[in-house]
């Protein structure tokens, strides 16, 4: 996937993606950070598998070559990692860019941001991607400035809502230990996303 060459092709620059050409190259993001969300999940469990055969394990030989184990797969994890934060702020990019496309095939509103992002800024947002000090928070916060989009789509869509924040909360609350029956979790976390989807207003 090279979103970069989108943001600098001058045949068919990201912001003159119809909303299908936007849906399609989302999809087939998604489709590529799911399979880097389970690789890492892969490598996650291979890693706790092999420290706790390292923990039995009296032998000195065995236990280095399992700490050299250990080791490559925890560079292979940075680096998988990494791409995932890259295909993460590419697929937000182009979900934006697909939402403000929606809202202006629908409404027709005149007065576009989405006409007037320069080549700079794309080529900004291109070295922002790149770019392992950029978390993704950073770069939605970023992102959204340079579309404006707070004047095209629903504030709800733009970044995380309150419902969202909250299941990072609960979950967070089930890592401490403070919620530890995972089934009221889910629950308590599918009621708040609920509330939020029923209090937003439709566009």
């Amino acid at each position: 996937m090279a979103l970069l060459d989108w943001l600098t092709n001058k045949n068919t620059p990201l912001s003159k993606m119809t909303r299908q050409e936007l849906r399609r190259q989302e999809l087939l993001l998604e489709k590529d950070r799911a399979q880097l969300i389970k690789r890492i999940e892969k490598l996650a469990a291979e890693k706790q598998s092999l420290f706790e055969r390292g923990a039995k394990e009296k032998t000195p030989e065995i236990r280095r070559v399992l700490a050299q184990e250990f080791e490559l797969k925890t560079s292979e994890q940075l680096m998988v990692a990494r791409q995932l934060n890259i295909r993460s702020k590419e697929a937000m990019t182009v979900s934006r860019m697909r939402m403000i496309r929606e809202n202006l095939d629908r409404a027709k509103v005149h007065g576009s941001k989405l006409g007037l992002v320069s080549e700079k800024d794309l080529l900004r947002l291109g070295r922002m991607i790149e770019s392992d000090a950029v978390s993704v928070e950073m770069y939605q916060q970023r992102l959204d400035d340079i579309l404006a989009l707070g004047a095209e789509v629903d504030e709800g869509m733009a970044g995380l809502s309150q419902a969202g924040q909250t299941v990072l909360d609960i979950w967070d609350k089930m890592d401490t230990g403070l919620i530890r029956d995972p089934a009221e979790a889910f629950d308590e976390a599918d009621r708040r996303v609920r509330e939020q989807q029923s209090a937003t207003p439709e566009a």
